[in-house]
């Protein structure tokens, strides 16, 4: 019996609009593309999220990917106010979920600056009965020990938890350490697939 709803942050609880948020600040279509290349896109972003880098030194790494747009870079990223932004249903997701007797957790790869800079997007955190952030732990989705962090802190067993993700590896890793997952494709996708765990 599924007792614990578990959710992944970015693009299912918020959106995670890097590319909106790199038109917003007035690049164009190559700029993102290289800007991107060079960043979100590449291997160093993940370590962002693990907390592993100081926001300097992840700096003068997207640099080294493309040294020709160190200026853009350092526009695009100085502040990342607005690139992760809310979701109207979030709170009443959670709430309604936690009414009917569910605990309600978050496991997410997030980074200290998105964390800080990105705050009014997390309203929904208050709600909730505790969770996970990567840059905390220094671990990041699909790392098996990520999982098993969230089920140790807090006395939760595998089997009575769903995880759901808009990223289908880390779902497979949640399964594979006993979670029922979801590929989270849009609240109305999940709910019906929640509902025909029991989940109602």
């Amino acid at each position: 019996m599924i007792r614990n709803i578990v959710f992944d942050i970015g693009n299912v609880l918020t959106d995670f609009r890097w590319k909106g948020f790199l038109v917003d600040k007035g690049f164009g279509e190559e700029m993102i593309r290289r800007i991107a290349k060079a960043s979100v896109e590449s291997p160093l972003w993940r370590e962002f999220d693990r907390g592993a880098w100081t926001e300097e030194a992840l700096m003068e790494e997207f640099i080294k990917m493309d040294p020709e747009i160190e200026r853009e870079l350092h526009l695009a990223y100085d502040d990342i106010r607005g690139m992760v932004t809310p979701r109207a249903y979030a709170i009443p997701w959670v709430k309604e979920l936690k009414a009917k007797g569910y605990k309600v957790y978050y496991l997410s790869n997030f980074s200290d600056k998105a964390y800080r800079e990105c705050s009014e997007a997390l309203d929904f955190l208050p709600y909730m009965d505790g969770g996970v952030l990567s840059y905390r732990e220094h671990l990041i989705k699909p790392d098996p020990a990520i999982y098993h962090l969230l089920l140790q802190r807090y006395g939760l067993r595998a089997e009575e938890c769903v995880f759901l993700d808009d990223m289908k590896e880390n779902v497979e890793a949640a399964r594979a350490e006993g979670f029922a997952g979801i590929v989270f494709e849009s609240k109305e996708q999940a709910q019906a697939l929640l509902a025909r765990m029991g989940v109602e």
